[in-house]
């Protein structure tokens, strides 16, 4: 694991709450795989798809809002 270099040469990282939607949409990823990972074995197989479809969506929706930014909704 490595470490961002800190002082007064470090590089200025941008601060996390510059996109709140984009932070949102990570957390409710974060969180679902999490829930996913939890339940895998124990949930049925419409479950599994559902959580699948789910997945790929809030993955579309950080790619799109990390690319195009929090207020572009053309596609």
């Amino acid at each position: 694991m490595s470490r961002r270099p800190s002082g007064p040469t470090a590089p200025r990282v941008p601060e996390r709450r510059r996109n709140p939607t984009l932070r949102e949409v990570l957390d409710e990823l974060v969180a679902h795989v999490r829930d996913i990972a939890r339940r895998a074995r124990s949930m049925s197989q419409d479950e599994l798809d559902y959580a699948q479809q789910r997945l790929e969506w809030l993955a579309d929706e950080v790619w799109r809002l990390a690319v195009r930014g929090e207020g572009d909704e053309s596609r």
